[in-house]
């Protein structure tokens, strides 16, 4: 019988991974989070938190400081629509602060995983050796390769960037800016700071979307990058390691659910440990994501047309109560 360390070793300090610290401390587990990069961990984000995550959060006893936003406007360069939330607020949150937010209290050590080995009750990364792993390390995920969970990137490729810049939010929606070459999210994250995160095949900058450039002061701190953003995984549980968050696969960000989409599997993989049935978070996860795939990857693959492209925010405006419908059962 090896010595354990702990329950769960959770490999990614991201907020799926700290949230699953979180979780898995509520349910009487002992936690421990590998995570080799400096406190607080930024990376190419949205930032923007849908209400159902901001509602899983705070079942976690948060309290986040940021802007509420109400609702998803598209806009482009002729038309525009909203669609209001129907059920509170989300949060516009930089990530850093979510970081801060997310850690406190929790067992962070700074090991890096290269390798893991796994017996029938126990598994051991970095050193360490619990009886549970939650593999929470990213979209290029290293302890998928460790375990021989197979993925690839899927097409079309889309990649992310991400800034802030010194300006006074506009408006109490999250903007999502349509062009040819891409979407721009416009999210408010503090009173004087907006966040802009683009996607695109192209890795398309501001340029690509008339009239956004002129709305924003000076840009703060650097741009960061992250993609090929869809992730085919061909499954999330391996033994003894389950995978929450962008490692667990990833369709695009088209729909800005990454964050509330990462705290419930974050739950939901925590659940199933705890109560003994960790291969029911396959089926969990499957649940949990299945709206958000099949929209996300319906409306990538549609707006690859120009035509389709040109499309999606007109379409929108003439049909307001279906627009809003689905952001609000995406929201949830």
């Amino acid at each position: 019988m090896p010595r354990f360390d702990v329950d769960v070793l959770v490999v990614g300090g991201g907020p799926a991974g700290l949230a699953a610290a979180r979780f898995a401390a509520l349910s009487g587990l002992s936690a421990m989070v590998a995570e080799p990069r400096q406190a607080p961990v930024d990376k190419a984000c949205g930032e923007g938190i849908m209400p159902g995550g901001l509602a899983s959060l705070r079942t976690l006893g948060l309290s986040l400081d940021g802007v509420p936003f109400h609702g998803i406007a598209y806009v482009d360069g002729s038309s525009s629509v909203v669609a209001r939330f129907a059920n509170g607020p989300g949060l516009g949150v930089r990530r850093t602060a979510l970081h801060c937010s997310l850690s406190a209290g929790v067992e962070c050590v700074p090991v890096r995983v290269t390798s893991l080995e796994q017996g029938p009750d126990w598994v051991r990364a970095g050193g360490i050796t619990a009886r549970w792993l939650i593999a929470a390390d990213g979209l290029h995920s290293t302890v998928r390769r460790c375990v021989g969970v197979q993925s690839f990137a899927g097409t079309p490729r889309r990649y992310g960037l991400r800034a802030h810049w010194n300006a006074r939010p506009w408006s109490e929606f999250v903007e999502v800016w349509w062009s040819r070459l891409g979407e721009a999210y416009v999210t408010p994250v503090a009173p004087d700071v907006v966040g802009v995160a683009i996607l695109s095949a192209s890795r398309a900058w501001l340029d690509a979307f008339p009239g956004l450039e002129d709305r924003l002061g000076k840009r703060i701190g650097s741009v960061r990058g992250a993609g090929p953003l869809r992730q085919v995984v061909s499954r999330r549980v391996a033994g003894r390691v389950l995978f929450v968050g962008d490692s667990a696969g990833y369709e695009d960000a088209l729909t800005g659910e990454g964050i509330s989409l990462a705290v419930k599997q974050a739950r939901a993989a925590i659940a199933s440990i705890a109560d003994g049935d960790p291969a029911r978070y396959e089926r969990d996860w499957q649940r949990i994501t299945r709206e958000y795939r099949m929209l996300t990857r319906g409306l990538v693959v549609a707006t690859r047309f120009p035509v389709a492209r040109k499309a999606i925010v007109p379409l929108s405006a003439r049909l307001p109560s279906v627009f809003t419908a689905i952001v609000n059962r995406l929201a949830a």
